[in-house]
């Protein structure tokens, strides 16, 4: 309680109010003279407020404050919940229930002046419902809600302009330092006319200096373009390198293409889909779900003070110190069989973040090698023969416009073409398959 005295006391003390209060003056004040600097900070934050409470009735004055305060949104504290109990203290001029007013109050006077402002244009007035029966009042009562929707708008820009850090003061000050760099630019340009006229032939040597500029920006520009120019030569470049190593790999790879080895990388290939299927997939799914969890947990929980964290570091030294006993139990007991079940778990834990690693990779592979069948089929669908045949142009392969065309045609009627042409899309991940076949 002394501290909110002490609070109370400071800011009367301040402007605009200045009082010259000490926590004994203001303790020793009369109930009437209370309720009057109750008053005085309403009037601060609503000017409509400003009056002598000697003039009026104690029911006015306790229903006036009332009502400014249940628009201000004030809480009475706990054990002054009951309305009437409220009113009364408010009539009485009792201090358990003017000093937590006038704390609250002083607290937030500028966020209270903003919302006393608002609240004379967006409070709506109530019109009763056989009034808005008639054409022009119900008209006239939208028009209203319209302005109200309106000056929402308005006070939003407002206050966004006003918080985006641009001063008003400080444009008219670029606008003068611009307008006298301006004049100081011409009185230049000025002196340098007349000094020009004095030179012999003035008009062609100017003609000629404009035409130098402009010619300066044209080179600039096309350095700019040869520059942008080389930089998609040399992207064209690297990929066009690329396309070629993968048209070679497939190549080689549909060179030696039997059934029976495409029938065995299709059986490889299904293991694989099981493994993340059934293992890899599940696995993260449910260290997603865990963390997700936790997560949600963590949020539900209230917010640890100094008394919680203390609580949280002793459980964790607790564990810490039970954690370092079993160690030193089981290094006392040293049981050679242990040793060995140890020994074999790292390595079947090795095995796994093997296997895991190769089916990441094998992942990524698959998504570039699903990205490149999209980039060829588009292209494919370019260069579109007249007889349906797809005709890959020199030019793109080999990058010279000199080269000759290849025609690569496929008959969708042949079961072993249509094996072998997936075996070709497919075999860039033999490698990873087998690797990840033997770490099985």
């Amino acid at each position: 309680m002394s501290e909110q005295l002490k609070f109370i006391v400071q800011q009367l003390n301040m402007e605009p109010f200045r009082k010259n209060f000490n926590l004994i003056t203001f303790d020793s004040l009369e109930p009437m003279q209370l309720l009057q600097i109750l008053n005085d900070v309403l009037a601060e934050i609503d000017p409509k407020q400003a009056m002598d409470i000697r003039e009026e009735m104690p029911e006015q004055t306790v229903k006036r404050m009332s009502s400014l305060l249940g628009m201000l949104k004030y809480k009475p504290p706990g054990n002054l919940s009951d309305v009437s109990s409220f009113r009364q203290g408010l009539v009485t001029g009792s201090k358990p229930v003017v000093h937590p007013i006038l704390h609250w109050l002083l607290q937030k006077v500028p966020e209270l002046k903003k919302r006393v402002y608002l609240a004379r244009f967006l409070v709506k007035l109530e019109v009763p419902a056989e009034f808005l029966q008639e054409d022009v009042i119900n008209d006239t009562y939208h028009q209203y809600e319209e302005l109200v929707e309106g000056f929402k708008t308005y006070h939003k820009e407002c206050e966004h302009l006003r918080s985006s850090g641009f001063s008003t003061a400080e444009i008219r000050r670029d606008i003068n330092a611009m307008e006298e760099e301006k004049d100081q630019l011409l009185k230049r340009v000025e002196r340098l006319k007349r000094r020009v006229e004095l030179v012999s032939n003035h008009q062609r040597m100017l003609e000629q200096a404009r035409q130098l500029r402009v010619e300066k920006e044209r080179e600039e520009s096309l350095t700019h373009q040869k520059q942008e120019q080389k930089n998609q030569l040399f992207q064209a470049e690297q990929r066009l390198l690329r396309l070629q190593q993968q048209l070679k790999d497939l190549r080689q790879a549909a060179a030696d293409a039997h059934p029976e080895s495409l029938m065995k990388r299709l059986e490889e290939e299904i293991k694989i889909n099981s493994y993340m299927v059934t293992e890899k997939l599940p696995k993260e799914l449910e260290g997603l779900r865990r963390t997700v969890q936790y997560m949600q947990k963590v949020s539900s929980e209230p917010a640890m003070g100094q008394a919680d964290l203390q609580e949280m570091e002793g459980k964790i030294k607790e564990v810490d110190s039970q954690i370092n006993q079993l160690i030193e139990k089981k290094m006392m007991r040293n049981d050679p069989m242990d040793d060995k079940l140890t020994l074999y778990r790292q390595q079947a834990s090795i095995i796994v973040r093997k296997k895991e690693s190769k089916a990441e990779e094998l992942q990524e592979a698959r998504e570039e090698l699903a990205a490149a069948e999209r980039e060829l089929k588009q292209r494919s669908s370019q260069g579109q023969g007249s007889n349906g045949e797809e005709i890959i142009r020199g030019d793109e392969v080999n990058g010279s416009v000199g080269c000759s065309r290849h025609t690569v045609a496929l008959d969708g009627g042949d079961p072993l073409q249509l094996l072998l042409s997936v075996a070709v899309s497919r075999d860039a991940l033999l490698g990873l398959h087998s690797l990840l076949r033997r770490t099985e």
